[in-house]
């Protein structure tokens, strides 16, 4: 915690009291404004209150006397409709700003530097990336936002530090002076649009992580989906910028459809990389979000042989496509966190030899839409409610086993898949369905797998050691 200066003798209002909003009170207060903190939920209300916020009731306080609002990203600023702070600070006149708002304007007064990530997918593992390969070449950046820690949990802007944030929507939309050092949309596909009404708004919101660039700056944008392309005309002349493929070669920018990372100038290739070996990195969605991480070093000096040392040893983020272990041959990759059949769709792409387990409670469409998927799945390993519906998407094109638990899957599936002498077996978790028949949430689910797969004889887990 450090204090938020930038509203020193200020009245500010304080609305949502979860995670970032009680940190970024405390921080106010500690920068000497006048804290007006609140929230609807009563728990929430009175654990501010024990940590030292300065509590009162919104609801019947004039706005009129606030010179800001902060707001909780959870809270709608627009769609379905305002909320009813928004709509008191707006007939107030005073600006709705969020914590990161505030934290902008720190990093901007003490000189520091910015990392903003936002998109669809990817922007999480995109984020963990390249905080790994700064810390990997020596840059000792400070990682979080909407992953992590919230910001005024982060350490103290000094001149030149270095700050990695994921960024949502929901943030972007309460930044009105966000202008990152390098600025990242990794992709834009329909999302919260609860929140932003039309596509076109979300898609708007997410373009202002270029806006305010100038000289200097470097702005990295995915052009493999229409709706991030068509924002490569609103980042401005004056920054540099470097379109990013992983479906097609570029003449100039960065590019990896075939799992080779090239950088290109005028048609001339500069560097290269190769990702196809990283176990951290499978699938184009990873190489993705490498070639991401890529432009972000190199924009802060970073070389391409620390770049690439560094990618070798990025363990991945917990649950996601995370290679937690091995046995001879097989590896066991923990990807809990697809929790519908989308998400598992990447993970399905990555690998060729499958020993699959899968099923919790099932979304809307089962496991149809992963059909062109099949004949990659040597075995698949039912869990879970959705078992029963899975087999009958199943029957005829996959082989399978009903196993019922997570723990009797693995425990099926790492015999199968050592017996396999075709090479390259995988275990997968991955299981396009919600965790809540079984476990509290994905997380739980995962950590249940990573304890089966430790509890099998002559395994090597990634973090060290045989069992």
């Amino acid at each position: 915690m450090f204090p938020a200066i930038s509203f020193a003798n200020k009245s500010v209002g304080v609305f949502g009291l979860a995670r970032s909003g009680t940190s970024c009170a405390l921080a106010l207060q500690l920068g000497g404004a006048k804290v007006f903190a609140w929230d609807d939920s009563e728990p929430s209300v009175e654990k501010a209150r024990a940590e030292g916020v300065s509590i009162t009731n919104l609801h019947s306080f004039d706005f009129k006397s606030l010179d800001a609002l902060v707001l909780s990203p959870g809270v709608p600023l627009t769609h379905p409709e305002p909320h009813w702070t928004v709509v008191k600070a707006k007939q107030a006149g005073i600006e709705i700003i969020g914590d990161t708002e505030i934290f902008a304007r720190e990093l901007a007064k003490a000189g520091s530097k910015l990392v903003a990530i936002t998109g669809t997918n990817g922007k999480s593992t995109t984020t963990a990336l390249i905080g790994h390969v700064f810390r990997h070449a020596g840059i000792d950046a400070d990682v979080g936002g909407n992953i992590g820690l919230a910001v005024f949990n982060l350490r103290k802007p000094e001149k030149n530090s270095v700050y990695v944030l994921e960024l949502s929507s929901f943030q972007i939309d309460l930044m009105p002076s966000l202008k990152p050092d390098v600025g990242i949309l990794t992709n834009i596909t329909p999302d919260h649009l609860d929140r932003h009404g039309t596509l076109q708004h979300y898609a708007a919101v997410k373009a202002r992580i270029f806006a305010k660039m100038t000289t200097s700056d470097v702005a990295l944008i995915g052009v493999d989906d229409d709706n991030c392309k068509a924002l490569l005309n609103l980042v401005p002349a004056s920054a540099t910028t470097y379109a990013v493929s992983v479906e097609h070669d570029l003449p100039s920018g960065i590019a990896a459809p075939d799992g080779i990372l090239r950088f290109k100038q005028n048609g001339q290739a500069i560097d290269q990389i190769d990702l196809r070996a990283m176990h951290a990195l499978k699938g184009k969605h990873n190489w993705q979000n490498a070639s991401m991480a890529f432009g972000a070093a190199r924009a802060l000096g970073v070389s391409v042989a620390q770049i690439e040392s560094a990618m070798k040893s990025f363990p991945g983020l917990a649950h996601r496509m995370q290679q937690i272990a091995t046995r001879g041959g097989v590896a066991f990759v923990n990807d809990s966190k697809a929790t519908n059949a989308d998400a598992a769709e990447k993970a399905l792409a990555s690998f060729d030899n499958i020993y699959w387990i899968a099923g919790g409670i099932a979304k809307t469409g089962g496991i149809e839409s992963l059909q062109p998927y099949f004949s990659k799945i040597t075995k698949a390993y039912l869990i879970g409610a959705a078992a029963t519906d899975f087999e009958r998407t199943l029957n005829g094109k996959v082989a399978f086993v009903q196993c019922g638990t997570l723990e009797k899957a693995v425990e099926q599936a790492a015999q199968d898949a050592t017996q396999d002498k075709r090479g390259n077996a995988v275990v997968l978790l991955s299981p396009a369905c919600a965790s809540f028949d079984q476990y509290k949430n994905f997380e739980i689910r995962g950590d249940a797998f990573m304890a089966a797969v430790a509890a099998l004889a002559d395994v090597n887990m990634n973090n060290g050691g045989m069992r």
